[in-house]
């Protein structure tokens, strides 16, 4: 039997119903400890308590401390694979750390379930087997760190959680999943093309993410620029855009070294440096602001947080978004 190591984080899938209250509570136990006998028939499974955290608890300091966990167990004995169990509120920002941090080609599965333990129709054993049969799987090696929920399997790059209750909330926007479970096989349709990883050590940088929207204020970016942050993302209108009024407060964190990467508030589509007016995608390219193709905010900023964060420090802020 291959040895799948099952990490658990919290989140829904470890919670249940208070049912006086109605409110969703994590409990003093896990309850998917009790569910592990059911999965032995699939893999070798040995569990570590990490954390118990709701997902809004979760940070990179956590997200570090995942990757540690993994690479020093993949030191110590051979693994097949990996399972983290997670809430799904930030489980797409924990899924992309790691693959942006992890050089192993060892399969890295995150799952984690909309409905909690004790409700009916819960999701979270059934996505844990699911992700177990997928780290177990010889075609998840060297795919990066993947999620799997709801019978799909999609890049830790492109998910993103599109329902706030709907258990197929977990999409690729654009892409699509890169797979497909079934009871009896797992099936790859394609794979990433490229993959790339930072050496961090240590998460000591401060980076901002902002959505621009309609009469944005310049203040929000002139407190960027006087509260000592390294970075900042921005979550620009249609093709890469931003109100005239913020122009003089990107100008002022350009003139502090302070890198600038523009994303697209939408999740169809690039965001690309097209517009000549002010404010647009080409004045601020020609102003030194970096484009991020793909990525949503919240991921061009983890982006930005590791690629400033590589104890190589042989990474500039242009080069981290070079693809």
């Amino acid at each position: 039997m291959k040895k799948v190591i099952v990490i658990h984080t919290g989140g829904t899938i470890s919670m249940h119903v208070n049912f006086e209250s109605g409110a969703v509570v994590p409990g003093d136990s896990n309850p998917l400890t009790s569910e592990i006998d059911k999965l032995m028939e699939y893999a070798d499974i040995h569990e570590i308590e990490a954390f118990n955290y709701p997902s809004p608890h979760m940070t990179p300091i956590e997200m570090l401390t995942l990757k540690n966990i993994i690479e020093q167990q993949l030191a110590e004995k051979e693994v097949a694979g990996f399972v983290i169990t997670h809430g799904t509120d930030t489980l797409e920002e924990t899924a992309y750390f790691l693959d942006l941090t992890i050089k192993s080609n060892v399969p890295i599965i995150l799952t984690g379930a909309m409905r909690s333990s004790n409700e009916i129709g819960a999701d979270g054993v059934y996505n844990l087997l699911s992700a177990v049969r997928v780290a177990n799987s010889q075609q998840a090696i060297d795919k990066g760190v993947l999620v799997v929920m709801n019978d799909e399997i999609h890049t830790a790059q492109n998910v993103t959680k599109t329902s706030t209750s709907n258990v197929s909330t977990f999409q690729s926007p654009q892409y699509g999943p890169i797979g497909l479970i079934t009871k009896t096989a797992i099936h790859f349709h394609h794979s990433p093309i490229r993959h790339e990883t930072y050496d961090v050590k240590d998460i000591n940088k401060r980076v901002a993410l902002l959505k621009v929207y309609a009469g944005m204020d310049v203040d929000l970016l002139m407190h960027v620029a006087n509260n000592n942050y390294d970075g900042v993302v921005l979550e620009g209108l249609g093709q890469g855009n931003v109100p005239p009024a913020i122009v003089p407060g990107i100008q002022q964190l350009m003139n502090q070294h302070i890198p600038i990467v523009l994303v697209s508030r939408c999740y169809n589509g690039i965001a690309q440096p097209v517009y000549g007016y002010e404010g647009g995608g080409k004045m601020l390219e020609d102003m030194g602001v970096l484009f991020a193709h793909g990525l949503s905010g919240q991921k061009a900023r983890l982006k930005l947080l590791i690629g400033l964060s590589d104890s190589r420090m042989t990474h500039t802020p242009s080069a981290i978004f070079e693809h």
